[in-house]
């Protein structure tokens, strides 16, 4: 080999060192750069949520209202709801260990979450709601507790407390109008035994109006002739029952009688 060849030789052993070098480094800048964007705080789901989980700082807040229904007898009864917000991901649950909710009741809940979110500009799928019934009731069902399950979200959201000497009966709808409910005078009744003060109900229920069957007869020759009359008859719910009755048209009227 010549003095030419060698130094020929020489020469492109450095530019592949070079070469080299330089593609390694790059390996590496490329890597870390990925890997920089890919773990960013707040940048994968995944991690965000787990490292979220275990702040220090996590919190529950818990909301307790009583809830106005008709049981099968047709007697009114009270039953006490309690409401848990904490972060989460947007789940609606249950408290299963004691009872089931009906389907209407589980869609309540629903519109209950997006109402709350509507009134109290929070971002409700950064929580997880459970609702939890404490009594012996093993099946609660029905729309009508609706519109006191979106004001439980709303305070357990709000971490505020609810009055414990008001109850409500409606049904609540998207927009936060509160629905017509059965059952008014039972519910009252049950309220003001539990020792309510105060009892809204949906607008234009403060007074319930029946029809009371009347007979009269009357004897021709010898038969007996009964006729049925059915008399209108409207009963004023507060002065029936001896309890306050205000009616209220959506949940954000509602919410100044029933929280702190």
């Amino acid at each position: 080999m010549n003095k030419y060849s060698y130094q020929r030789d020489v020469s492109h052993k450095k530019m592949f060192l070079a070469l080299f070098l330089l593609g390694t480094l790059l390996g590496i800048w490329i890597g870390y750069y990925i890997s920089f964007q890919t773990f960013q705080p707040g940048e994968t789901v995944v991690e965000t949520k787990y490292v979220y989980k275990t702040l220090s700082n996590y919190t529950s807040y818990f909301a307790e209202i009583n809830l106005a229904a008709v049981d099968k007898d047709g007697n009114g009864v009270t039953t006490p709801l309690i409401v848990e917000a904490k972060p989460g991901d947007g789940k609606i649950l249950t408290n299963i260990e004691k009872l089931l909710f009906w389907v209407d009741t589980q869609q309540s809940m629903q519109i209950a979450k997006h109402v709350a979110e509507d009134l109290t500009s929070i971002d409700v799928e950064k929580y997880d709601l459970t609702y939890t019934i404490k009594s012996n009731a093993t099946l609660v069902g029905g729309p009508s507790a609706g519109a006191a399950l979106t004001v439980a979200t709303i305070a357990a959201l709000e971490n505020k407390k609810v009055k414990d000497d008001v109850m409500m009966t409606g049904t609540i709808n998207p927009d936060g109008t509160i629905g017509e409910v059965g059952g008014i005078l039972e519910k009252a009744k049950a309220a003001k035994d539990l020792g309510m003060t105060l009892f809204l109900v949906p607008k234009g229920q403060g007074t319930q109006t029946y029809y009371k069957p009347e007979e009269s007869c009357e004897k021709i020759s010898n038969f007996i002739f009964c006729k049925t009359k059915y008399k209108e008859i409207t009963i004023n719910i507060s002065k029936e029952i001896g309890i306050d009755v205000i009616e209220v048209e959506n949940v954000s009227s509602a919410l100044k009688y029933l929280l702190f």
